[in-house]
């Protein structure tokens, strides 16, 4: 029996004229990064699209999964629109629409020597560490052909460097946006921290208001494929921090991939509010002795939107940790799935990893999918993993009720103390409030 995907191209509006015209607009890059991006292609056309029989595409809805349909190069406005020079992080250091980059706007608090460019400007300036850091990562997660449609189309995206020992002192902020509908963005950050440096990094993910887009009056979807590398050297620290509010129209992908370094430690926090499907794949490697990953998730599903998270933490030395948590609120007929699995390599000794997902049901009719696992081959580790589903107390709502609160902000009050656990593990007070402000968009009406 066919499958819902069979009769869908597999490479959609992506066809090989259109790669040709892309490749020509990026005639003045280097030779190695062509190749990469043919190589890219090939492998994108040649692998098929998701299907039922995919474990790891267990419990995703495949019915409105398509390629066709979307514009690849977008037209770039030659002036920043009204509100691109703010978000609710601050004035952002670089903003991209339509993943080409429009603006830049300069820190003189950063320290000689750190690094805030395009990817088109570090192909000149850091060849080298653009060619070793750049989607090097094999992706493991289930969506190979699209990370390969990534690397084809990519136009440009963000370059973040920190030397040896440089503390950064405020947020690099990054705006990430997608102009007129039916446009496919490819949005991308990189980030560098070498050894005991210290940096935090904010991407803010968001559609241009109708009133900003050539083609407001359409319907067609956006398809947002996004990625990120963060890779953090010996005794580095670093903090990421992504916030995706895309339209809920969008069609949305994003890989993040990290490596941990010798008694480095990475913080990341993933907002998930936008899109129609939105599927979030993270990779979090963890190298050498005393490396410390922090994976951190929280989403609020409202609509019929769906949300797929997919995450794998490999512990690859001795005397390394991970913590991952995940929380999800739920509303009307809304979907999660969290697939998340943690690996422990047989050298890696003294190997303490956690994972929880935990989901709140706001609605009877909401769906929540939890598949956490391990696999763990050393015999000296300390290994937990768990998922729960539960509902609002009733005690607690009749209680704020009782007092004059309406039901819809009791729940709003009880969401949000359900996800202060994830969001007080941030050390700097903006980035908290400004997540908590974004968050509650979702509750107005």
């Amino acid at each position: 029996m066919p499958t819902l995907t069979d009769t869908k191209s597999p490479i959609g509006s992506f066809t090989a004229e259109v790669f040709a015209a892309h490749l020509a607009s990026q005639a003045n890059a280097p030779a190695w990064w062509l190749d990469r991006k043919r190589v890219a292609y090939e492998t994108f056309a040649s692998l098929p699209l998701p299907t039922r029989t995919n474990e790891s595409w267990r419990f995703s809805t495949l019915a409105g999964l398509t390629l066709d349909g979307f514009e690849a190069e977008p037209a770039v406005p030659s002036r920043p629109e009204s509100d691109a020079m703010t978000t609710p992080f601050g004035p952002p250091h670089l903003t991209l629409v339509n993943h080409r980059s429009i603006a830049a706007l300069a820190d003189d608090s950063w320290p000689k020597g750190v690094v805030v460019t395009t990817l088109s400007a570090a192909l000149q300036s850091h060849p080298e560490l653009l060619k070793a850091h750049f989607m090097a990562q094999p992706q493991k997660l289930g969506s190979e052909k699209f990370a390969a449609l990534h690397t084809a189309f990519i136009g440009d995206g963000v370059f973040i460097y920190v030397p040896r020992g440089i503390e950064v002192p405020a947020p690099i902020v990054i705006t990430h946006i997608a102009l007129g509908a039916g446009t496919a963005v490819f949005p991308h950050t990189l980030v560098i921290a070498e050894e005991n440096s210290k940096v935090t990094v904010v991407d803010y993910f968001r559609t241009a208001s109708a009133s900003d887009s050539p083609k407001s009056k359409t319907h067609n979807p956006n398809f947002a494929l996004g990625a990120n590398d963060l890779y953090a050297g010996h005794g580095a620290q670093l903090t990421y921090v992504a916030a995706q509010n895309w339209s809920r129209d969008t069609l949305s992908f994003q890989f993040n991939s990290t490596v941990v370094r010798r008694d480095a430690r990475v913080q990341s926090l993933n907002l998930h509010l936008g899109a129609r499907q939105a599927r979030h794949e993270s990779l979090s490697q963890l190298q050498a002795p005393g490396a410390f990953s922090e994976m951190l998730a929280l989403t609020v599903a409202e609509g019929t939107q769906e949300f797929d998270q997919r995450t794998l933490q490999i512990h690859q030395a001795p005397n390394t940790k991970s913590d991952l948590l995940y929380k999800n609120a739920l509303r009307d007929t809304a979907k999660t799935i969290f697939s998340g699995l943690i690996v422990v390599d047989p050298d890696a000794q003294k190997t303490d990893a956690y994972q929880s997902n935990r989901n709140l049901m706001l609605s009877d009719d909401a769906e929540a999918c939890s598949l956490p696992g391990l696999e763990i081959q050393a015999n000296d580790v300390r290994c937990t993993h768990g998922a729960t589903s539960s509902r609002i107390d009733p005690e607690q709502e009749f209680y704020l009720q009782s007092r004059g609160i309406a039901k819809a902000d009791a729940d709003e009050l009880l969401t949000f103390g359900f996800f202060e656990e994830v969001l007080a593990r941030l050390d700097r007070q903006p980035l908290h409030d400004a997540l908590r402000e974004l968050i509650k968009t979702k509750f107005k009406k």
